[in-house]
């Protein structure tokens, strides 16, 4: 009876440190990035986050500066042939062109509604200024929400016919989930609009309309029939691009970020004042090398231009991603 009752003492104290190391074993063993091939890119990411998350190792980072930024277009979801915000922006010009015959014979407008491409983005900078004032001013923050989700529930790339926001990157939602399975918080810093991406954000990427940082329109508080309403403006307040995205982090988040990520020289400096940071530090660029599977360009690229990026990254120890060598997979539905 002692022997039996010893047994089962000895079971009780046994088996759940088995249970135990066996989790821990499998914890260890599992790939917390299956679409990422074997290499020094997943390894470099993997020994960072192992080596700022291991209490006792001396590049420890504790919890509340874990802070990792993403750029958005070209670095979550692709970019080509435009801007899917330009492309929502276009879309919208359509829809309202019966209110506005003027623009039959207005430029940019003109030559957006007659499919002349060329001569709509010979504008520059400002013809675009226009088209996304005319398009996202005037509704309420609500009205805008619904025609963005709307929008992003129908609309279809040109080339690939799938919806703009399957077009995701499924490695860098693996490496989103990995460093947030870490206690990193992961945040969106991009040059386009925040009221565009905070509608599908969180269902996208699990990052939720608070942890987006992006370029934003002047906003008026209203009462609209006795019901108060944000209304808004076609007026620019703050663009979230180049040099202004390190302000906007600074504006918004208040830390500077221990780990970056981007894809064009847009990117650079977030990535260089992330960098440049005292302790452990991790930039990454995604440089777009897949013409099969998505698309090529850095240098000379209309759009995601990468250039200052490719001759700095060594100096900064910039991770640079191969597209084409590092990921099984680009997009969740190849799966």
């Amino acid at each position: 009876m002692k022997n039996r009752i010893l047994l089962a003492i000895v079971v009780l104290l046994v088996i759940p440190i088995f249970l135990h190391a066996q989790q821990k074993q499998k914890t260890v063993k599992s790939d917390p990035l299956p679409s990422w091939n074997t290499g020094t890119s997943k390894k470099a990411i993997i020994n960072f986050v192992t080596k700022t998350t291991t209490e006792g190792s001396d590049d420890f980072i504790p919890v509340a500066d874990r802070i990792a930024c993403f750029d958005n277009d070209g670095t979550l979801w692709s970019e080509q042939p435009m801007y899917f915000q330009l492309a929502f922006a276009i879309d919208r010009v359509k829809a309202l062109a019966p209110q506005h015959p003027e623009w039959k014979t207005t430029q940019p407008f003109q030559a957006l509604l007659e499919g002349d491409m060329k001569t709509m983005m010979a504008g520059g900078e400002n013809a675009l200024m226009q088209i996304m004032m005319v398009t996202h001013g005037g509704l309420t923050t609500e009205e805008f929400e619904k025609t963005v989700t709307d929008w992003m529930a129908t609309a279809t790339h040109p080339q690939t016919g799938k919806h703009y926001n399957e077009m995701i990157f499924e490695p860098m939602l693996e490496l989103l989930n990995y460093l947030r399975a870490n206690d990193y918080k992961t945040f969106i810093v991009s040059g386009g609009g925040v009221d565009f991406i905070r509608p599908w954000a969180e269902q996208t990427y699990g990052i939720p309309p608070y942890q987006v940082i992006g370029s934003t329109g002047k906003v008026k508080y209203d009462t609209l029939n006795g019901k108060p309403t944000l209304i808004k403006l076609p007026e620019i307040n703050f663009i979230d691009d180049k040099e202004g995205k390190p302000v906007g982090i600074h504006q918004y988040i208040g830390k500077r970020p221990v780990f970056t990520a981007g894809n064009s020289d847009g990117d650079y400096a977030m990535l260089q004042w992330t960098s440049t940071g005292t302790g452990p530090r991790f930039g990454m660029i995604v440089h777009h090398t897949d013409s099969s599977r998505e698309w090529v360009y850095d240098r000379k690229s209309h759009i995601g231009k990468l250039d200052k990026g490719l001759d700095d990254a060594l100096k900064y120890n910039w991770l640079v991603v191969d597209m084409k060598a590092d990921w099984k997979m680009i997009y969740p539905f190849e799966k």
